[in-house]
C-alpha cells in the first residue's frame, strides 16, 4: 500500500483513551502515561497511533505523530463501506457491515471514534473478541485494509460492476457519483457552427501578376535562350585560324608544277 502524505490532508485529531502506568522500583514508583489517538480527514483517510511519555500532553503529541505515519485510505461508496468485512488484531475481532442511508454509525468505544473520523456515515459494527481499546482500534484499521472496491473485484472475476453488486448498492453509487451538468444548447450550437463560418468567410488574398514570383520565370528562360547566340559568335574565329594552314600546304605543290613546266 503506498504511503500517504499527511501534510496534504486536513486532519482532525481525536484522543480515544489515556491510560496511566506505574512501575515500581527500589526507590519508589515511576508514573507514565500512554495515549491512543486517531487522525482523519472525514473523507476516507484515517490513522491510529499510540504515544507514551511521562506526561499526558507529551503522550498525546507522540500519538498524533505516530498516527500520521500510519494513515490508510478507506474505499467508500457514498456514506458507507462497499461490503462486509472482519478485522483482526490480537484477541480482538471487529465486524463491519454496510448500512442503508440514514442508519448512522452503530458502534461504540474506539471503533466509533475511528469510523466517524474516517468519514463513514452509515455502518453497522460489532466487537466479537477482546474489548481492549488498543487491539480493537488496530482491528478496525485491519478491516479497512481488507476492503476492496467493486471495480477491482469485477475485473478479477471477469464481470461487470452491475452484475456483481445488488440494486441498492448501485443506487447508492449513482447517488454518490458527482453529477456533470450538460452545457446549454445555445453554446453547443455556436461551437458547431463556428468552424463552418470561418471556412466560408475566410478572405482570399490575391497578389498582382507582376508581383507574383511565378511571373518572373519567363525571364530566366529568355536568358538561357541567348546561349546559342554566343556559340555562333565563336564559330567564325575557328574558321579563320584553320584557313592559313590549308594555304601553306598548297603552296609547295604549286611551286613544283612551275619547275616541271620550265624544264
Amino acid at each position: 500500500m503506498p504511503k500517504i502524505d499527511a501534510n496534504k490532508l486536513d486532519l482532525e485529531e481525536r484522543v480515544i483513551k489515556t491510560n496511566k502506568c506505574q512501575k515500581t522500583h527500589k526507590g519508589g514508583r515511576t508514573m507514565s502515561w500512554n495515549a491512543l489517538v486517531v487522525v482523519g480527514d472525514n473523507a476516507g483517510h484515517v490513522g491510529v497511533g499510540l504515544g507514551k511519555a511521562r506526561g499526558v500532553p507529551d503522550a498525546i503529541r507522540k500519538g498524533i505523530e505516530d498516527a500520521k505515519k500510519q494513515i490508510v485510505e478507506v474505499p467508500l461508496i457514498g456514506p458507507t463501506i462497499p461490503h462486509e468485512v472482519v478485522g483482526r488484531a490480537g484477541a480482538s475481532r471487529v465486524l463491519l457491515r454496510p448500512a442503508a442511508p440514514g442508519t448512522g454509525v452503530v458502534a461504540g468505544g474506539s471503533v466509533r471514534a475511528i469510523l466517524e473520523v474516517a468519514g463513514v456515515k452509515d455502518v453497522l459494527a460489532k466487537s466479537l473478541g477482546s474489548p481492549n481499546p488498543i487491539n480493537t482500534a488496530q482491528a478496525t484499521i485491519d478491516a479497512f485494509a481488507r476492503l476492496k472496491e467493486a471495480g477491482v473485484v469485477a475485473r478479477l472475476r471477469g464481470k461487470t460492476v452491475e452484475e456483481l453488486l445488488p440494486k441498492g448498492m448501485l443506487a447508492a453509487m449513482a447517488a454518490a457519483a458527482p453529477k456533470i451538468e450538460p452545457a446549454p444548447a445555445e453554446e453547443v450550437a455556436v461551437e458547431t457552427l463556428a468552424p463552418e463560418k470561418t471556412v466560408a468567410e475566410r478572405p482570399v488574398h490575391k497578389k498582382p501578376v507582376a508581383e507574383h514570383p511565378v511571373a518572373q520565370e519567363p525571364v530566366a528562360v529568355e536568358a538561357v535562350a541567348e546561349e546559342p547566340i554566343a556559340v555562333e559568335a565563336v564559330a567564325p574565329e575557328a574558321v579563320e585560324e584553320t584557313a592559313p594552314e590549308t594555304a601553306e600546304k598548297e603552296e609547295p605543290e604549286a611551286a613544283v608544277t612551275e619547275g616541271e613546266q620550265s624544264a
